[in-house]
């Protein structure tokens, strides 16, 4: 029965027509990038062709999460963080606008998660910081296809959670037969997203099951945990998860680098809160 349960999500996540995607936009994009005559200029013009989708990805380039300031083209934005990065802020940009409306408090932990796995990236001299940032930033996609493909479901896991006081992801597993984590992967594996962005959302509960981006999984597992210890926004759980110690060590921290990152977040978030509440203003007055 569970199984059953399961593979139904699945092929509803999987074939389903209604996700806020941008097919269009992102076909033309993931076809310009395969092809190595492409130019970053070409693909910046596939995405202006589209305002709005522009202005979501301006904002989420210029946003702490990346911590580029001042880009003020999609050229630049390209240039500085990656065609991949860009795509798939291209893939979240309409799912946030939901998620925004929806749960401010879901938002504002995700844009928290982004941030601190940036900081622990460059703090620990990692390659392609941003890309763990937007891995970071999509880490609980798979909550918000929860929320609007079973909302009748989603009610019960609250329950689970409330009543059980329980994990979100033991209470879906309970409901659904499955967790966000995975849906999640569903979704990134029905957007093409690369094994370095969707193994992230995959594995951030359990990094001892990423067997091709540990490390990157491991930023995103630390930051989804250190912003559940600040109790900045709300992910749903009531309770702060352990560090894995798989991700400690594959990550080599020790006390003193944590508590340089925790003191450095701390000042990163207030940016964040602000980021958000601006972005929610500017959306009320256009919406």
């Amino acid at each position: 029965m569970d199984d059953e349960k399961r593979n139904e999500l699945k092929k509803i996540i999987m074939d389903t027509k209604t996700l806020p995607t941008l097919p269009g936009v992102v076909n033309k994009l993931n076809t310009l990038s395969e092809n190595d005559k492409s130019s970053v200029q070409e693909m910046a013009k596939i995405v202006s062709s589209d305002q709005a989708l522009s202005a979501r990805i301006l904002r989420l380039a210029n946003s702490p999460s990346y911590g580029f300031y001042r880009v003020s083209t999609i050229s630049n934005a390209m240039i500085l963080l990656g065609v991949n990065v860009v795509k798939s802020l291209a893939l979240s940009s309409s799912i946030f606008e939901i998620m925004e409306k929806n749960s401010v408090g879901l938002w504002e932990h995700s844009l928290g998660v982004g941030v601190a796995a940036n900081l622990i990236a460059r703090k620990l001299g990692l390659p392609e910081c941003e890309e763990i940032s937007t891995a970071a930033l999509l880490h609980d996609i798979g909550k918000v296809i929860i929320s609007l493909k079973c909302s009748d479901a989603e009610r019960e896991i609250h329950r689970v959670i409330r009543e059980k006081r329980v994990y979100s992801w033991e209470a879906e597993r309970e409901i659904l037969a499955t967790d966000h984590a995975e849906v999640g992967n569903w979704l990134a594996k029905s957007w093409f997203l690369p094994d370095k962005l969707s193994e992230p959302i995959a594995y951030h509960h359990d990094v001892t099951l990423s067997e091709n981006h540990r490390i990157k999984t491991s930023v995103v597992h630390m930051a989804d945990v250190i912003i559940k210890a600040s109790g900045f926004g709300n992910s749903g759980d009531y309770f702060v998860p352990q560090i894995q110690k798989e991700a400690w060590n594959a990550l080599k921290l020790d006390d003193q680098l944590m508590v340089e990152i925790v003191e450095e977040l701390e000042d990163k978030l207030v940016e964040v809160k602000n980021f958000s509440l601006e972005l929610q203003g500017s959306d009320a007055t256009t919406g």
